[in-house]
């Protein structure tokens, strides 16, 4: 049996009997983990699992112990391989394979649709079987709020419907196998609860006609014709009339014969309306021999082209809603439309109509009139009968197929206009039509955008190309090849195509080519295949086009190549463009809505990479040298501006970097507060550590290093990280190397508080010294008076009031000297901080009360949270008990609102030393634990000693009061 079961109930299973999963959180927990067996769950996604889209302010610190809870319980399962890791941005949880009823559950079922397909019906029976057998219910019904709630319906309603296909599949298999009349009972409950479920009643019809029972089959037949009719609007399928048929024929099939033969109606009883006295046609291009994956949009497609089956159910005289199916070049979006409409040729008796609009490529876009003029013809309309105007042959295609039940496949548009005037009028017709652009003003279309294939998908479509036993053979291998085709079926067409030809080449030989310093693009072409030449397509078409606003919008995709790997805003991009804000906004969406760009959430816009790729291959060709490099400035500087914006108002320093020379490149960021400028940093910390290395690069240190130092916002909170301290590495590498003496003197400056947050006294005092030096050769006042506090800070935190509370006299006598806004918090702060460690707690809270007030207003979180830890633990030694534990609270409540893991840890061992003072045990302990298990956590080997002293002295004074 399966370890772990989400059909039915969430199961953990030990191989001998079901184990208890404790605590709902902690079930929801498990069930979100294992949604994503193998993959990393965002703790973000997390977080909405357990709490919905609106977390409270102590999520992480929760979310964080229900992890804790949970590992525990699995701890049966053994600590090889370990079961739930931390990984970057979140939380994986290992499953092998076999040790989860929905893979499982999807194996057989996937097994039982290929037997299906092969008609091996015993196969087909056994598998569907094994499938049925796992289900013990509804997915997750003991979690019935977590089951209905985004992401995870559209995952259990898929669960479910692979459920009834098994059924169906299972049915077949035994209609074919001759078990005809033990069926029933199972088929009439079945049809009773599915009412439009077609498949049911025509097997519940074969199961009563093999059983001889003719007039109850013809009543199924008869119930359900009149249901849909009234429900949909819409006649039986043709597979369900195939079945009628047979029972009217009165011959029963033997058990070698499928379960969806059909049988001649003799003329003199026909039971439908006459079939159409033209041929039908069958002009769909031949299905994709190894289609892979995609079974959520195989199931979408098929559900929206299915007669009757559109959003809001067709009524009879309306139009028919096109399907668009939209995606980057190379994507797949013609083998899964080309797909689907085999899938469903069944459901259109009269057939299937197929044309290439050709809205990308070479040859010239197609006339609307032409493909008119063919599909009439096709459809028996002798060519003196049609008319000259494309708008009456528009007519006259809609009255042919007024009638017909049939599927148009129009593929390769370019736009709505080339695509609205062959759309039927009325009628039991579908459409279904493809293209780059997303064609959001085709009337009343249904879109369907298509994304890369998901990692699963990829490895088995890698696998059928080019042989399971490669792949198996070296899966480090197979994953960089995975990675390189970044999903796109085509680009795996290309590289399982070369490695089939070449069975002596070991996957590792193209994982490095795809890797090499040359790039992927001309490595991803075999044959007629090109991976470059497709996904180019419709930049080419936009950058030749006789319209201004398309060239435009290519230009746009072409400087994006600048920076290619990482997202943009309207704000970045109009600095990248150099145009305004507005303008780049609607460039930005209209590469969205051509496939060029994606938009992962709003207002912001990054490239798949192979498209990345292309972009930065176009701008070295296409793009001279001088107007690129401006472009990469402009976007530098923009970053600047950017991140000075942040610090101000994330720390507000009362000395910033002297500003860039010149006007701004573009507006920065309107953040609306502090916990908004630290989610930016957090989101753009990768795009500006790339951007210190490339200012490196162009010998721009003035960049390097305001850049590294604008971070002081983000290492003010996330300063545990060690991402700050590599950033101020990295630019004074530069600034020394390019002779920058202001940049090294900030450098160190910004250094040096970095040492000190992370507790490296020495370190701290040694840049703190040189910083002191080369701002005093400057003469610069304010940026000592910020020094001598930061050594203030550095001997308070070693121990040693006297030189802390001189120190920060010292500062305050400068600022006052140059009067700078916001300096008064600053020292306040920091003759506080000595008091306190002199053991002069009433002048410690004096100072910090006075504090406490500016720093509300000036809206800054992080040095609120530190004021308020401090001034808690000046409160105990007053016995001010309950003003000490509020302010404890909300500093904690702040940590976590922010996510700033160094300072909760902080928050909570002042909270354990208060609780110490007051004799509160219990209490004490829980907070040194859970500290200690933060620190363990996030790596802080400094608090992770404190915790364990603390715990120590805990024990201790527990022993000497006779507790325990």
């Amino acid at each position: 049996m399966p370890t772990f079961g989400l059909l039915g109930p969430l199961l953990v299973h030990d191989g001998t009997q079901e184990r208890a999963v404790g605590g709902h959180k902690v079930r929801v927990l498990l069930a979100a983990l294992l949604l994503a067996a193998n993959r990393t769950v965002s703790k973000d996604a997390l977080k909405e699992a357990l709490w919905g889209a609106r977390p409270p302010a102590t999520a992480d610190a929760s979310l964080f112990n229900h992890l804790t809870r949970l590992r525990r319980q699995l701890a049966f399962l053994g600590d090889e391989p370990q079961r739930i890791t931390a990984v970057p941005h979140g939380y994986r949880l290992h499953v092998a394979d076999g040790e989860f009823d929905v893979e499982v559950f999807q194996g057989q079922v996937d097994a039982a649709r290929a037997a299906h397909l092969r008609q091996d019906w015993a196969e087909a029976a056994e598998r569907s079987a094994a499938a049925l057998a796992l289900w013990r219910g509804g997915p997750l019904a003991d979690l019935p709020e977590f089951a209905d709630a985004e992401p995870q319906l559209p995952v259990v309603r898929q669960l479910a419907e692979a459920r009834l296909q098994a059924l169906e599949w299972g049915f077949d298999a035994q209609l074919a196998l001759g078990r005809r009349p033990e069926l029933i009972g199972r088929l009439t409950a079945l049809a009773a609860e599915h009412p439009l479920r077609e498949a049911f009643h025509r097997q519940l019809m074969l199961a009563l006609h093999g059983a001889h029972r003719q007039a109850e089959a013809l009543e199924v037949y008869a119930r359900l014709r009149a249901t849909l009719a009234e429900e949909l609007g819409v006649d039986p399928s043709a597979a369900v009339r195939a079945a009628y048929q047979e029972v009217l024929a009165q011959e029963v099939p033997t058990a070698d014969a499928p379960a969806d033969a059909t049988v001649a109606v003799p003329a003199q009883a026909p039971a439908e309306p006459p079939t159409p006295a033209f041929r039908p046609l069958h002009q769909l291009p031949a299905d994709a021999g190894l289609f892979t994956g995609r079974d959520a949009e195989v199931a979408r497609l098929t559900a929206l082209l299915r007669p009757g089956a559109a959003p809001g159910g067709e009524a009879p005289g309306r139009a028919p809603r096109p399907v668009v199916v939209s995606g980057m070049g190379g994507v797949g979006k013609t083998a899964l439309t080309v797909h689907v409409a085999h899938l469903l040729h069944a459901d259109y008796p009269d057939g299937q109509l197929y044309a290439d609009l050709r809205g990308f490529g070479p040859g010239g876009r197609r006339d609307p009139r032409d493909l008119l003029v063919r599909f009439l013809s096709d459809l028996g309309v002798r060519d003196e009968s049609l008319p000259g105007d494309m708008d009456d042959c528009a007519a006259l295609f809609r009255t042919v197929l007024a009638h017909r039940r049939m599927l148009l496949v129009l593929d390769n548009a370019r736009d709505a206009a080339q695509v609205v005037p062959l759309l039927p009028g009325s009628g039991g017709c579908a459409v279904v039509v493809t293209s780059r652009h997303t064609l959001t003003d085709l009337p009343a279309a249904v879109l369907l955008p298509l994304a890369p294939l998901t990692s699963a998908d990829q490895e088995v479509l890698l696998a059928a190309l080019c042989g399971s036993e490669r792949v198996l053979e070296e899966p480090e291998a197979a994953a960089e090849i995975l990675a390189r085709c970044g999903g796109l079926p085509l680009a795996l067409s290309v590289v399982g195509g070369r490695l089939a030809s070449r069975p002596g080449w070991p996957l590792s030989l193209l994982a490095r080519r795809l890797s090499s310093g040359t790039g992927r693009l001309p490595e991803l072409t075999v044959g007629s295949l090109d991976v470059e030449a497709t996904i180019g397509m419709s930049y080419v078409a936009m950058r030749d086009s006789d319209l201004p606003p398309e060239r435009a919008v290519a230009r746009a995709f072409r400087l994006l190549g600048v920076w290619p790997e990482y997202e943009v805003t309207p704000h970045s991009a109009a600095a990248l463009l150099d145009l305004p804000v507005r303008d780049t906004a609607r460039l930005l969406d209209r590469l969205t809505d051509v496939h060029l760009l994606q938009s992962p959430a709003p207002e912001r816009y990054g490239m798949h990479d192979l498209l990345g790729e292309y972009a930065a291959e176009r701008l070295r060709a296409e793009e001279p040298a001088e107007p690129r490099a401006r472009a990469e400035l402009r976007l530098l500087a923009w970053y600047v501006a950017a991140v000075e914006s942040a610090s101000a108002i994330t720390v507000g320093e009362t000395q910033p970097p002297p500003p860039l020379p010149g006007p701004p490149t573009a507006p920065p960021p309107p953040f609306a507060d502090a916990h908004e400028a630290l989610a930016w940093y957090v989101r753009e910390l990768p795009a500006i550590q790339h951007a210190i290395a490339r200012a490196g690069a162009l010998g721009r240190s003035d960049i390097a290093w305001r850049l590294a130092v604008g971070l002081f916002g983000y290492g003010d909170t996330y300063w545990w990280t060690g991402i700050w301290d590599a950033a101020l590495r990295s630019a004074l590498d530069i600034a020394v190397a390019q002779d920058d003496t202001v940049g090294r003197a900030w450098l160190y400056r910004r250094i040096a508080v970095a040492h000190g947050m992370a507790y490296r006294n020495e370190e701290c005092l040694e840049n703190l010294g040189v910083a002191l030096e080369l701002f005093e050769r400057a003469g610069d006042i304010t940026a000592q008076a910020s020094i001598l506090g930061n050594l203030s800070a550095l001997h308070v935190q070693a121990g040693r009031p006297e030189p802390g509370l001189a120190y920060a006299l010292r500062s305050q006598e400068l600022y006052r000297e140059v009067d700078v806004p916001g300096s008064e918090s600053l020292v306040l702060g920091r003759i506080a901080d000595a008091l306190q460690l002199a053991g002069d707690y009433a002048g410690a809270v004096e100072h910090q009360r006075r504090r406490l007030g500016l720093l509300r207003a000036l809206g800054r979180p992080t040095a609120l949270a530190t004021l308020l830890t401090n001034y808690g633990a000046a409160l105990q030694h007053l016995g001010e008990r309950a003003e000490a534990f509020a302010a404890l609270d909300e500093a904690l409540a702040i940590r976590r609102q922010l996510s700033d893991y160094g300072g909760e840890a902080d928050c909570l061992a002042a909270t354990a030393r208060v609780h110490h003072h007051f004799g509160e045990w219990e209490a004490a302990r829980e907070c040194w634990q859970a500290c200690l298990d933060l620190a363990r956590f996030h790596l802080l080997p400094q608090r992770e000693q404190e915790c364990v002293a603390g715990l120590a002295a805990l024990e201790d004074a527990c022993a000497a009061g006779g507790l325990r």
